[in-house]
């Protein structure tokens, strides 16, 4: 649990909220071992699908970064 606490910036109770949705939901799965419970995906397929994701938004936000009309646009609202 410290290390979602870490890396998300989330308090502990909220992680806990969240990791115990994921759970009830079939996203992840809770072995508990002594004090503390350690969190896996439910399915190796699930990181899978967040690593193409990432690779995909990284590219989109290349994009969207070196766009011109977009860049324009945003100047427009602020």
């Amino acid at each position: 649990m410290s290390e979602i606490v870490t890396a998300t910036g989330l308090n502990q109770p909220n992680a806990s909220n969240h990791l115990r949705c994921l759970s009830e939901c079939g996203l992840v799965v809770g072995v508990p071992q002594g004090r503390f419970v350690h969190y896996r995906l439910a399915d190796p397929l699930i990181d899978e699908l967040l690593v193409l994701a990432g690779e995909l938004l990284k590219g989109t936000a290349r994009g969207i970064d070196s766009c011109q009309n977009y860049a324009a646009s945003l100047k427009q609202k602020f």
